[in-house]
């Protein structure tokens, strides 16, 4: 983002996360020139950024959204409109009914769950039927986003379809990156061709997931365009990408405030109205430290801190920082990149105050703060 505060922070309750509509036209924009350009399908995978005010910015650069659960298949029908893909690991047979009156697109994760649900699908010939296929092949170093983990249970080997009957199936679901570069996708193609290259020549379509970080300054765009357009070219496919974090990325603020400061056995705490667990979960499960607008490295200024949430969690801790002057309570810090993986995957856990969420138009000068949340929320989703 251009401005590190382009707003008043009083402007909005804390916790809150702040969403920039600016961003997210910045990063529509890129995606529809991949897509002119490639010819590829893109949509926005909702399991990374779901928040339905803003989807008319972003509706005008997209085809449609791909889904994760029924939840997310109507959400995209409802609230983003174009197309409607989707992929589960397994489907109960109540859900796939349903989704077959949502989404164009359905992959299956597998050749069981295909000749269980097979019946029913080809009842309406109206719908695109997939099946994901794992490549063995993923440059993804974090085991618990890897894919391709020896004995995953996401998609069949080459072994696994061999032989098999597909008809009705007309396309193929591939995805094994995570925030990577068009040559990790390149290499990738090249194992999927490998593996699956006779395969390919029976499909109408190929999806290429998510994990592409192509609104990223360094990404290479031309190599995915020609990426695509080999695909494309040598067997008659329509490929479809699917990214979530691409479509929001940089998009987002998590504004929180802090509770209290104090000093224990030599380390100085700050404690925030804010949670890693709760509010930030990919800090603790990836794990990754995000960047506090104003702060550096420990040691790099003059005030060093143990950023700490507030719950009961003994490992509910953000990371180390250092500002230019000491911390007080009341203060309010800025957390960047706050809107893909964080809105999605909130919990009520110790019923800590669940953030607001805010749309901010910087073109207007306009903030909206779209939702709230208090004890009825709480309580209403436990029974």
């Amino acid at each position: 983002m251009s401005d590190p505060f382009p707003f008043d922070l009083n402007q909005v309750p804390s916790p809150c996360y702040v969403v920039d509509s600016v961003s997210l036209r910045k990063n529509g924009r890129i995606l529809d020139e991949v897509r002119q350009a490639s010819g590829a399908k893109i949509i926005l995978a909702l399991k990374a950024f779901a928040m339905h005010p803003a989807f008319p910015i972003l509706r005008p650069f997209l085809n449609g959204t791909t889904a994760s659960s029924l939840n997310e298949a109507l959400l995209g029908k409802l609230e983003f409109g174009g197309e409607v893909h989707a992929y589960a690991v397994a489907y109960s047979d109540a859900d796939f009914l349903k989704l077959q009156d949502i989404a164009g697109h359905i992959s299956f994760n597998s050749v069981a769950q295909w000749e269980h649900h097979k019946a029913q699908a080809l009842t309406r010939p109206d719908v695109k039927y997939g099946l994901r296929i794992n490549p063995q092949y993923s440059e993804v170093e974090v085991d618990l986003y890897n894919p391709c983990i020896p004995g995953s249970r996401f998609g069949m080997t080459a072994d696994d379809v061999a032989g098999v009957d597909l008809t009705g199936i007309t396309g193929l679901h591939s995805h094994t990156l995570c925030e990577q570069g068009s040559d990790t996708l390149a290499r990738t193609v090249a194992h999927i061709e490998n593996k699956f290259g006779a395969l390919l020549h029976q499909m109408e379509w190929l999806n290429l997931g998510g994990g592409h970080h192509i609104t990223k300054d360094d990404y290479d765009r031309d190599l995915l365009v020609k990426t695509v357009k080999h695909l494309r070219e040598t067997y008659d496919l329509q490929v479809i990408l699917e990214p979530g974090e691409a479509s929001a990325v940089d998009a987002g603020w998590l504004v929180t405030e802090v509770l209290d400061v104090f000093e224990s056995q030599g380390v100085r705490h700050a404690i925030l109205d804010s949670s890693a667990t709760a509010h930030m979960p990919d800090v603790l499960e990836m794990p990754y430290r995000p960047f506090v607008l104003g702060s550096a490295e420990t040691g790099e200024k003059a005030h060093d801190y143990k950023l700490g949430g507030i719950t009961c969690l003994a490992g509910d801790r953000i990371g180390d920082y250092s500002f230019d002057q000491p911390l007080t309570r009341g203060d309010r810090l800025v957390f960047t990149d706050m809107a893909i993986y964080s809105m999605v995957k909130t919990t009520h856990f110790n019923g800590v105050a669940h953030p607001a969420i805010a749309l901010w138009d910087g073109e207007c000068g306009e903030m909206k703060v779209t939702r709230t949340f208090g004890y009825a929320e709480f309580r209403d989703r436990l029974g």
